[in-house]
């Protein structure tokens, strides 16, 4: 297994990624926003995104959005291949599209929004901390980013300060505490629970 980064050679590779990504919304049920193959072309070619390869054959990938002018960079679709799932992979991927945007934005604060808890507890092992979403980009470009997501109207209607995903962010600024690095697992998931309750409640009436 080869984890790189990518480039325009891997332009082969952008509609299996569109497909994995919506066909991997569609069985979790929850929010991952569609893409586009001129979408993710764009991130191979300008060195933001980080490919799994098996041979020849597509395997994973993460890619890096860029906001505020370099203030916050954004590590976003990340995605294993069905036949690839439950061998770590995932975290792989996360660290080394983690460890390229520290290389390449080493000021810029790294964030993600999720509802998936594997992926909180990767964040979480990285150093990321959960925040509110007044925390991360204020950029309107980003959240417009969420419009194909299942879950788009719970953000507007909370006016983009609230929806199911939790906010973690990773300062390279802050002063790191000597703590359990471990997540609190059953915290969150009641969390989740608590923000379905309450905000498909109010989409039924």
């Amino acid at each position: 297994m080869k984890i790189v980064i990518a480039n325009e050679s891997h332009f082969k590779y952008s509609q299996v990624i569109c497909d994995t990504i919506e066909e991997s919304a569609k069985v979790r049920g929850t929010g991952i926003a569609k893409r586009t193959t001129e979408y993710i072309e764009k991130r191979l070619k300008n060195g933001n995104a980080i490919l799994a390869l098996d041979g020849d054959t597509f395997a994973g990938f993460c890619y890096i959005e860029v906001w505020g002018h370099e203030k916050f960079v954004a590590n976003s679709g990340l995605i294993v291949h069905p036949d690839y799932r439950g061998q770590g992979l995932a975290k792989k991927i996360k660290k080394a599209v983690f460890e390229l945007s520290r290389k390449k934005f080493p000021d810029a604060k790294i964030f993600g929004i999720t509802t998936g808890l594997a992926v909180m507890k990767m964040n979480y092992e990285l150093g990321y901390k959960p925040v509110t979403f007044s925390e991360l980009t204020n950029d309107p470009e980003f959240w417009k980013g969420c419009q194909t997501c299942k879950n788009f109207d719970i953000l507007t209607r909370t006016e983009t300060k609230m929806c199911l995903c939790t906010g973690m962010l990773y300062d390279p600024h802050a002063k790191k505490k000597v703590e359990d690095n471990k997540l609190n697992t059953k915290a969150f998931t009641r969390l989740k629970s608590i923000k379905e309750q309450l905000f498909l409640k109010k989409k039924e009436k």
